[in-house]
């Protein structure tokens, strides 16, 4: 741990390599600071050969639990002094997963504070839009089965509108995951085809009655940087979990600003 006059921001990064360089900027523009001196100290730490894929095992196509790789990422940033860290990875937080890596920090009797970025983002939409009730998410299928968000969203009242099975299945989640123009292959720059494919979905949600929606897969902000679609409100995760390790070791530090995505 940190002493308290330099608190330190932990990142399990890799998951995938964008997205935790991703938190760790928007943790940067997030942050109100004069300086270099003054803003948060951050260790980011990416490793992504040594996790296997969320959604795979999700799926049933690998035995071996991330989580447990993920809980020894999480106590080597305990050694370079993390108070507070942040898992920037949506299928991180199954249950299945998210589980053993809490247990882990029991274990070890560890005093870091490990965010959950799921429970931060319906939160977040539950306190900003206190009229809305029925809640978009784009994901993963792995994500979908686990009932990631449906199940944190039901949780505070509000319903998860989902893809329909085959737009999901041969749509969203190739947007996704397909190793030659998916968003985890191909994240910087993002295909056109994988952009095309997400809004077509998003849309879709929005035709189905969705009032805001959580673009549930980390790498779907890199994608999609509109703050709405059709007049509907896009909500990144990445951004909200920034928003929350910064208010956790240095409140004074968070920007103020009138509407975030």
């Amino acid at each position: 741990m940190s002493n308290n006059s330099n608190p330190i921001i932990g990142i399990v990064g890799g998951l995938g390599p964008q997205a935790g360089v991703d938190l760790a900027n928007k943790i940067m523009d997030q942050t109100i600071s004069n300086s270099d001196q003054g803003h948060i100290s951050v260790v980011l730490l990416s490793m992504p050969s040594n996790v296997v894929d969320r959604t795979q095992f999700l799926l049933g196509k690998v035995s071996d639990n991330p989580g447990v790789a993920i809980a020894g990422l999480v106590e080597s940033l305990e050694i370079f002094g993390a108070d507070v860290v942040g898992i920037p990875c949506n299928t991180a937080h199954a249950p299945s997963i998210f589980g053993v890596i809490r247990q882990n920090i029991a274990d070890r009797r560890s005093s870091v504070k490990l965010l959950d970025m799921i429970t931060e983002t319906v939160d977040f939409v539950r306190r900003r839009y206190p009229n809305v009730k029925r809640v978009g998410v784009l994901s993963t299928t792995g994500a979908i089965r686990a009932q990631i968000y449906p199940r944190a969203l039901a949780i505070q009242g509000l319903q998860a509108i989902l893809p329909p099975k085959d737009l999901q299945e041969q749509v969203l989640h190739p947007a996704i995951m397909d190793e030659e123009y998916g968003i985890k292959s191909c994240s910087n720059p993002v295909s056109a085809r994988a952009r095309n494919d997400l809004f077509e979905t998003a849309i879709k949600l929005v035709d189905s009655g969705a009032e805001v929606i959580v673009s549930g897969c980390i790498e779907i902000p890199l994608a999609i940087t509109e703050s709405h679609i059709d007049k509907t409100r896009i909500i990144d995760p990445t951004l909200i979990l920034a928003r929350a390790l910064i208010h956790h070791v240095a409140p004074e530090k968070l920007a103020i600003i009138e509407e975030i995505s």
